[in-house]
């Protein structure tokens, strides 16, 4: 039994500070592992309990980062445990095999793109000029293939977003806002594309999926199982699908409490895929290709 594990990182796996939300007092606060610095300071942080789950899921499971980083800032997490063989990267844009980018995949998802929806070009000059520099931050395209804003977001007019996707969607884009930053991603450009992709060159029987935004629903619909934590773009709409679970947990403990739920379900999985073959063996012989059966 393979199970494959695709989870969303910023937000649902590892924090930032302002992201941690830890509403306990200070002596009762979980310790704290930082997985990632950047320009020699520390950024992005999983709980020391999770830190301790993540090694042993790694090494019985496939387990694939999926995240709207680019592959640069991909690069400066540094998860516990065994180096994913898998990992997706730019929103499914980028399949990493062993660190390195799949020409192959590459080649599937811009024929996707040049075929299904409008130029990047094209949605980042909108975007660009409807913005107001009032509230416009910074501006900036990821791997050549989707844009978005970081806004000030107490000044972001009511409706802008809503009216950006009005016009974006008969193009063949969507629009999605988290935090402070404004996303305008080609349809075809999913993370569950990449993980089918992934499936298939594995074989995984049982595909669980973690995450908190809108760019993430698609990859819960595509699990087995999911989860999502009390935060973020899904719990702020009440989205839920019936095999999705949506936590109680919020912050750091939400990525803990996901680590828990994977490591239960995979047991299971094993477990029950253990049991059917040991049923199976002991009552129906396995028959070979040349009709002789085999035990």
């Amino acid at each position: 039994m393979t199970t494959l594990i695709a989870t969303d990182l910023d937000r649902t796996l590892i924090y930032s500070a302002a992201a941690l939300q830890l509403p306990m007092p200070d002596a009762q606060a979980p310790r704290l592992l930082c997985v990632e610095v950047y320009e020699g300071k520390p950024l992005s942080y999983m709980t020391e309990t999770a830190a301790g789950l993540l090694p042993e899921l790694a090494r019985t499971t496939v387990f694939v980062p999926t995240t709207t980083r680019t592959r640069e800032q991909y690069g400066r997490i540094h998860l516990p445990g065994p180096p994913a063989r898998f990992a997706i990267c730019a929103n499914g844009g980028h399949l990493l095999v062993d660190g390195a980018s799949d020409p192959d995949w590459q080649r599937v998802v811009a024929s996707r793109l040049a075929d299904e929806c409008a130029s990047l070009a094209e949605v980042r000059a909108h975007m660009v000029a409807a913005a107001d520099p009032a509230w416009l931050l910074k501006e900036r395209v990821a791997e050549d293939l989707f844009a978005y804003l970081v806004v000030e977001r107490p000044l972001l007019p009511d409706g802008w977003t809503a009216e950006l996707a009005a016009w974006a969607e008969p193009k063949g884009w969507t629009v999605s806002l988290q935090g402070r930053k404004i996303y305008a991603v080609p349809k075809p450009l999913t993370k569950s594309a990449a993980v089918h992709e992934v499936v298939r060159r594995t074989d995984a029987e049982v595909v669980l999926a973690a995450g908190d935004s809108l760019l993430d629903a698609d990859l819960l619909l595509t699990a087995d199982h999911a989860w999502r934590p009390a935060h973020g773009e899904l719990a702020d709409t009440d989205w839920s699908a019936p095999h999705v679970t949506a936590l109680g947990e919020r912050g750091v403990a939400a990525g803990e409490e996901i680590l828990r739920r994977f490591a239960t379900a995979t047991a299971t999985a094993t477990a029950t895929a253990t049991a059917s073959a040991t049923v199976g063996t002991a009552t129906v012989p396995a028959p070979t290709r040349s009709g002789v059966a085999t035990h």
